[in-house]
């Protein structure tokens, strides 16, 4: 499997382009702010023709290419749909502070194809198999893609820390019971590679992430 990632120009989001090898069709994960050109350069060096465009969740700094990514190529964006209201606004997703800096000199259209994800969903896409995990916390509709021994995090998990549960749609509860049920049954060599920041394993959050330390702690829903 090729992935090659980059981080936006804002926020430092991390874009990743995956393919089975190069001169194959790809899938672009979360194209945030100022990344069409660097996206352009990596498909080019590796010679991939995007099929997709996946989502990890519906915050601005992840999504904000999709539309020019899909629309000049005619390809298909994946979100939950539990985050899909912010493909059509995305300040639904923003606190007040972000809505006062974005808001008012944000031009925003929604992509025209857009298909929804569910927890479970294997997803069959330019020669990939990736298995979508629902792990709601940082947003609503917040995934991880899973392939073999690789996951593609969003802000569910970064090196030695978590994305943060304090913007609308954000739970801490929903994020503890993320990290106990679909990070924490990972594998331990399995890779990590986050919406921000370096990539991880699951072994070594699980050794050094209080935040995962604290999800074995959480009581069950119900208990």
């Amino acid at each position: 499997m090729l992935v090659a990632g980059f981080p936006a120009e804002a926020f430092g989001t991390n874009c990743f382009v995956v393919a089975p090898a190069p001169g194959e069709q790809c899938v672009v994960i979360d194209p945030g702010i100022g990344v069409i050109d660097r996206l352009d350069e990596v498909l080019a060096e590796h010679r991939l023709q995007p099929a997709a465009v996946l989502l990890t969740h519906g915050h601005l700094d992840h999504t904000f290419s999709v539309t020019p990514v899909c629309g000049a190529r005619g390809i298909t964006a994946y979100i939950h749909p539990d985050d899909g209201e912010m493909l059509a606004d995305p300040t639904k997703g923003l606190s007040t502070d972000l809505t006062a800096l974005f808001g008012g000199r944000l031009t925003w259209t929604e992509p025209e194809d857009v298909a929804p994800l569910e927890d479970g969903l294997v997803l069959k896409i330019a020669g990939l198999e990736l298995v979508v995990d629902h792990a709601p916390g940082h947003t609503r509709g917040s995934v991880m893609f899973r392939g073999e021994d690789l996951c593609f995090s969003g802000d569910v998990l970064f090196r030695d820390s978590i994305g943060r549960t304090d913007l609308p749609g954000g739970s801490m509860e929903q994020m503890l019971a993320s990290l106990r049920d679909k990070v924490l049954t990972l594998p331990d060599e399995t890779v990590v590679l986050p919406g921000h920041g370096p990539e991880t394993t699951i072994g070594r959050e699980r050794a050094r992430n209080p935040y995962l330390r604290e999800a074995l702690e959480a009581p069950r829903k119900g208990w």
